[in-house]
């Protein structure tokens, strides 16, 4: 009857990256009330405001070490460098922070649920 189940302990690095991003999600909050972006349109404010909140939950999912918020937020951080290339906003830095946070989570996709 008493099963033990494996938990997987979270890798400092995923912490890491998990701790930066919690921050990054409530920095980029008032970023969607600022002037510039504003200046850029309802629809980019609603998209950074969902983009933000995604990251937000993949964020919390990698906490719990879950595949899901892997993948989830690979695919937010495609979608994300094709709307920043249709706007001409894309910049090496909106491709290079998303691939870090990409590689260190596939490297222990194999000890998430």
């Amino acid at each position: 009857m008493n099963e033990l189940t494996e938990i997987a302990e979270r890798p400092t690095s995923i912490t890491a990256i998990c701790v930066i991003g919690f921050v990054g999600s409530l920095i980029a909050l008032p970023l969607i009330f600022s002037p510039v972006a504003q200046q850029l349109g309802f629809g980019y404010l609603l998209y950074l405001g969902l983009s933000s909140f995604i990251g937000l939950v993949c964020m919390f999912g990698l906490w719990m070490m879950k595949k899901w918020a892997v993948y989830t937020y690979t695919g937010l951080a495609a979608l994300n460098q094709i709307v920043l290339l249709a706007m001409g906003l894309w910049s090496v830095m909106a491709l290079l922070m998303p691939a870090v946070v990409i590689f260190y989570a596939l490297k222990h996709v194999s000890k998430m649920s």
